[in-house]
C-alpha cells in the first residue's frame, strides 16, 4: 500500500484530523474516541480549542516578549535553546533565511518525531495549526504562544529530512506548577 498516494487528498488537513481519519479506517467508533482522548493526553492540540499540555495559542494583546528565530539551510534554528516563564505569552518572529521551505512546530519530542515520519511519507502535506508556522524561502511569520506549564517544550522543522538532519530546538519553561 502506497501511503503517499493515500495521503495526497489529505495534504491540507491538520495532524489531528489526519489521525482521526486514519483511526476511522482501521478501528470502530469506540476506538476512534479512545484515540481522540489519547492524542489530547499526549500533547497534540485539541481540534476545537487547540490547547495542549504545554500551552495554547496566545493573544497578541497579552504578548510580554518577542523572540526572533532564524531558520537556515544548514538545518539549524538560531537560537535553538530558549527559556520562558510559565504563564508567559511569547511572540516568535520566525524568519526563513534559507532557500528551502522551513517551519517551526511546537510539540513534544515524541509527537514531533512521529509527525516528521509522516512528512517523509507525504512531503507535500501542508500545515495550518496555531502551534506552527511554515515559511517559503525569504519569508517571515509569527507564532504567538502562551506557555501554561513548566517543563520542556520542543520545536522542530518537519519538512522532509530536516528533523533528521538536526533542525530541532527546545524551550525551557520555568516557574512553579
Amino acid at each position: 500500500m502506497n501511503l503517499k498516494k493515500i495521503m495526497k487528498p489529505f495534504k491540507n488537513i491538520t495532524l489531528f484530523t489526519l489521525l482521526l481519519v486514519t483511526a476511522n479506517l482501521s478501528f470502530s467508533q469506540s476506538h476512534v474516541q479512545h484515540a481522540h482522548a489519547s492524542v489530547e493526553h499526549h500533547g497534540a492540540h485539541s481540534h476545537t480549542t487547540h490547547a495542549t499540555t504545554f500551552g495554547q495559542p496566545g493573544k497578541a494583546s497579552q504578548v510580554s516578549r518577542t523572540i526572533t528565530i532564524s531558520m537556515k539551510d544548514n538545518m539549524r534554528f538560531t537560537p535553538a535553546n530558549i527559556t520562558v516563564k510559565r504563564g508567559e505569552t511569547v511572540k516568535f518572529v520566525v524568519k526563513n533565511e534559507g532557500k528551502l521551505k522551513h517551519e517551526m512546530v511546537l510539540g513534544s519530542a515524541k509527537a514531533l518525531k512521529a509527525h516528521a515520519e509522516m512528512m517523509r511519507q507525504s512531503p507535500d502535506m501542508q500545515h495550518d495549526d496555531p502551534n506552527q508556522v511554515s515559511l517559503d524561502a525569504g519569508q517571515a511569520g509569527e507564532l504567538i504562544w502562551q506557555f501554561s506549564r513548566a517543563g520542556k517544550v520542543d520545536f522542530a522543522c518537519l519538512q522532509a529530512g530536516h528533523f533528521e538532519a538536526g533542525m530541532v530546538g527546545n524551550i525551557k519553561v520555568v516557574g512553579r506548577q
